[in-house]
């Protein structure tokens, strides 16, 4: 079964209003209306009214131009090329190039009509007033992502559990076998949470961020350090006094992996366990030297990925 979008609805919609009302208003090409409104509904507010304003401009300069080219020299195919050659280059410099083809669209109303009159100009731009009107009318909607942006913070949040715990598992189980599927699953998440944020930011004229694209963006730093530390824990072959308090460390971590902002509890338990590792015996062979540098390493990431955090103003939930 194909599944309807509300954008599809609200197109449909607004579409057959658009033709309706410049029906009723007895406007000539009425149906243009509703191509303009098609090409005006987009999928955030902000395009949306950023489109219509690209039109409106567009198609102000396209009857200006159809005057002075077809009333200043003649009505012919080949003055549709030359207003062209001109007019595109200038829509692209007051930056109005979405209304390119709608502007056409204007152009060759008032081409076939083979006299500008005052008339003619005011029906073309109740066409447009019409279409882009309604559009925006039909944009007022737009349905709330709350929801979906909670259940994308669960997910990461479940998927950087996962990875902890499977880190702890290496610290202190000796030949560990991990598919690492977790990863491509939670970059997936990460990059759709984002774009879902900040289209929520698009849907809201007064608002200029969003505290969960700020959450995801500092999950997704924190996840590069995730993978980062991988290949440091996944070279480690044997276990080492450091090891189980590491895991102990990241077993705590793990399970309070929150969007609140507990980072500093963390950072001063790090600390702690770094003093604690500088007054214990040097490494007595090649093999511990080299697990515990990469143990020291893990540490000084995971500082990174908690200062990273402790940056973040938190989410009150």
């Amino acid at each position: 079964m194909f599944k309807i979008g509300y954008r599809t609805v609200k197109t449909a919609l607004g579409t057959t209003i658009a033709v309706m009302l410049a029906q009723f208003l007895q406007l000539d090409n009425y149906v243009s209306a509703g191509i303009i409104t098609v090409l005006c509904i987009k999928v955030t507010k902000k395009k949306s009214l950023k489109s219509s304003w690209e039109r409106l401009l567009a198609c102000t300069l396209a009857i200006a131009f159809s005057f002075v080219f077809f009333e200043g020299l003649t009505y012919h195919p080949i003055i549709i090329g030359l207003m062209l050659i001109v007019f595109i280059p200038t829509t692209v410099l007051v930056k109005a190039t979405e209304g390119i083809v709608t502007s056409v669209v204007i152009i060759f109303h008032l081409y076939n009509a083979n006299k500008i009159t005052l008339q003619l100009i005011g029906n073309e731009f109740l066409l447009i007033f019409i279409g882009i009107g309604v559009a925006l009318i039909m944009n007022l909607y737009m349905p709330s992502v709350d929801r979906k942006l909670k259940h994308f913070q669960q997910q990461i949040e479940e998927n950087f559990a996962a990875i902890f715990r499977e880190i702890e598992l290496y610290l202190i189980v000796e030949d560990r076998l991990w598919d690492g599927s977790e990863f491509i699953k939670t970059a997936e998440l990460i990059n759709d949470a984002k774009t879902t944020a900040f289209r929520d930011v698009e849907n809201h004229f007064l608002r200029l961020e969003n505290t969960y694209y700020h959450y995801f963006e500092m999950r997704e730093q924190q996840f590069e350090i995730i993978e980062r530390v991988i290949p440091l824990i996944t070279s480690i072959h044997i276990s080492v006094e450091q090891s189980k308090i590491i895991a102990d460390f990241v077993q705590d971590l793990r399970v309070h992996i929150n969007p609140g902002n507990t980072a500093h509890k963390f950072l001063a338990q790090l600390a702690e366990m770094k003093q604690t590792f500088e007054s214990m015996e040097l490494p007595q062979t090649r093999e511990e030297f080299e697990v515990r540098a990469a143990l020291y390493q893990f540490v000084r990431e995971m500082e990174q990925y908690l200062i990273i955090k402790s940056q973040f103003k938190g989410m009150g939930f």
